[in-house]
């Protein structure tokens, strides 16, 4: 899926050797804000967008793995071997997010194991992330499909960004179910501004 995604916005992605480890960490920074970080200043903590935030990460991490050139049974026995003896630290979100970012910055790459930190204190299970990927690359889909790249995309939904509605879209859908993909584009179509199924309803 991450392949099929990066090759829709770039036909030789791997040939371009793109920054993935400085998206990851940009994607860090992100996460903190919606999280928040000023003490200054009343915050409230939007964890359904931090988590959205990780599975972001976790696109760019995809990334710079396959960048590597190795085949997909080589990456899968290299994470495998990072995160054989992993323990969580239980480092609060903030901090796992940093050391991530941290590590991103100083070897521009990406820790299998240090992502795995940052799932946890932001409250995702393996199943969590699964069905969270599977929507957040549909949406990516979805947006190139209707102008992500030439601008013409509209990113707010009756006034809530699209990330918003994946969330609900998801909270919906049965992620075991074979056209799991399908049915949440078939969702992402029926909100999206324009489309006959919202211009009737």
């Amino acid at each position: 899926m991450q392949d099929r995604m990066n090759t829709r916005v770039h036909q030789d992605w791997i040939g371009q050797d793109f920054a993935w480890y400085r998206a990851l960490w940009i994607e860090c920074a992100e996460l903190i804000e919606h999280y928040g970080y000023k003490w200054w200043k009343k915050q409230a903590s939007d964890l359904e967008q931090v988590q959205l935030e990780v599975i972001d990460i976790w696109h760019f991490g995809l990334s710079a793995l396959f960048a590597s050139g190795d085949s997909i049974d080589t990456m899968a026995a290299n994470i495998a071997a990072e995160v054989a003896d992993f323990e969580p630290r239980g480092l609060g979100v903030r901090e796992a997010t940093e050391a991530l970012a941290l590590h991103a910055l100083q070897s521009k790459g990406f820790s299998p194991r240090h992502f795995w930190e940052l799932m946890l204190a932001s409250g995702l299970d393996f199943d969590a992330l699964y069905s969270a990927y599977v929507g957040k690359n549909v949406l990516n889909f979805f947006r190139q499909d209707h102008g992500y790249q030439d601008g013409s995309y509209q990113k707010l939904w009756q006034g809530r960004e699209d990330n918003e509605h994946l969330v609900e879209v998801l909270a919906t859908l049965d992620s075991s179910a074979a056209d799991f993909a399908d049915r949440v584009y078939a969702a992402l179509q029926a909100r999206y501004p324009g489309t006959a199924a919202t211009a009737s309803a």
